[in-house]
């Protein structure tokens, strides 16, 4: 049997924290508890939308791009774009 604790996704764990734990998370952002629980355990990826929601509503605090990856890639293209 593995003792090792599971990897969390830091970015989620921030935000579980901003919201004062998983519940409020999810009410605030209109999910299902489980719904942070999968984000926080990595069994599935946060999507833009709730990304994007999470953003606004913390006021910044948990940036969209980190709770969603595919946002940073998005981003760093326009970026390269903008400079090309």
């Amino acid at each position: 049997m593995n003792s090792q604790p599971k990897e969390k996704f830091e970015p989620v764990v921030r935000l579980i924290e901003y919201f004062v734990g998983q519940i409020p998370t999810a009410k605030a952002l209109k999910v299902k508890q489980g719904t942070v629980s999968g984000w926080l355990n990595c069994v599935h990826g946060v999507n833009s939308f709730n990304a994007m929601r999470a953003e606004a509503i913390t006021k910044g605090a948990v940036k969209a791009d980190e709770l969603c990856p595919k946002l940073a890639e998005i981003n760093d293209q326009a970026e390269q774009t903008e400079h090309a």
